[in-house]
């Protein structure tokens, strides 16, 4: 178990807990039971504590936590028959993307979204989620199928952000992300978005111009992440706390300011300490937002998605 900076005293009870039980097993004359349940229900309460307020800054810490469920492993419990597809047509097959089609409870849709990898090698091979061009070019080719086959279209983001690098700008990144967000408000089928982990600027909006956005209840999504937005106005990227602050990043804050239409619960102690918990939930929101939107025809799902996102400003200036 990964432990992050403010769940320290947590992992000293829980480590003491586990080394009781390790003596115990090497000499079986030792009783240390009654101990270690006293200190499993003090770590208990702790990490009710801890979790019960998270600040927004200690939101983004869980958020970007390394053993929080990927894009791939929401893929592969949720979703039966799984076939990939691969490349933009144009230049190349960007592995931060992944998609293709698919069944949720027997019915065929198109899913897809940001995997930012597991370990070294594969952080490496997906760029840590951080997708070029041609990544989001694939995303357009798979709405297009979708609409053409009319499936619905599910979107799973996690994202510091789209790939800054001279050869993603060279091939044209910020025309890919403003058609992918183009393609999203055209395509006559349901398209519901789930923000799994880090939601970051116009590398998530470009999958989560959605008919419906929904956010796991420690994920974050912002149009920049807390060190940037420090580093521009502070020039001083330690006040990423601060800048956490004022962003509003959290799924509280953006529920109320409109942004999202529902926040699905966690595990207590975040989807890290429940992976199955939080994939099921997941599944269990998608099932109930597809369900909804079924019986809308394309020309309604169209309008509804596109006065969204232009009455959202107007809620944001109302709150």
């Amino acid at each position: 178990m990964n432990y992050l900076e403010f769940e320290k005293p947590l992992a000293e009870i829980e480590g003491k807990a586990t080394e009781l039980r390790a003596m115990a097993r090497n000499n079986p004359e030792m009783d240390v039971e009654k101990e270690a349940v006293a200190l499993d229900r003090k770590a208990d309460q702790l990490l009710s504590e801890l979790y019960r307020n998270l600040t927004p800054w200690r939101k983004c810490q869980v958020a970007r936590h390394p053993d929080r469920p990927h894009c791939k492993d929401y893929i592969e419990a949720l979703f039966s028959e799984y076939t990939p597809l691969a490349g933009d047509r144009n230049f190349a097959d960007d592995h931060a993307i992944l998609g293709g089609i698919a069944r949720l409870d027997d019915k065929p849709v198109v899913v897809m979204g940001q995997e930012k990898g597991w370990d070294t090698k594969s952080r490496i091979a997906h760029n840590f989620g951080m997708a070029r061009p041609e990544g989001y070019r694939k995303a357009i080719r798979l709405m297009d199928l979708a609409h053409r086959f009319k499936l619905p279209v599910i979107t799973l983001v996690d994202t510091p952000g789209a790939y800054p690098g001279k050869g993603a700008e060279e091939r044209g990144q910020a025309e890919a992300i403003a058609r992918s967000t183009q393609k999203c408000l055209e395509i006559g089928v349901p398209l519901v978005s789930v923000v799994i982990g880090e939601g970051g600027s116009g590398g998530a909006v470009a999958l989560a111009t959605a008919n419906r956005v929904l956010m796991l209840e420690h994920s974050v999504y912002s149009v920049i992440s807390p060190e940037g937005c420090a580093s521009i106005l502070w020039k001083d990227s330690d006040k990423m706390r601060e800048a956490a602050e004022a962003l509003r990043l959290t799924p509280q804050d953006l529920l109320k300011l409109g942004v999202i239409d529902a926040i699905i619960p966690e595990p207590r102690g975040g989807a890290q300490r429940d992976r199955a918990a939080a994939i099921g939930a997941v599944g269990t929101a998608l099932r109930d937002t597809l369900g909804k939107l079924s019986g809308m025809d394309g020309a309604a799902l169209i309008d509804q998605r596109r006065r969204k996102f232009l009455d959202m400003g107007k809620k944001g200036l109302a709150a």
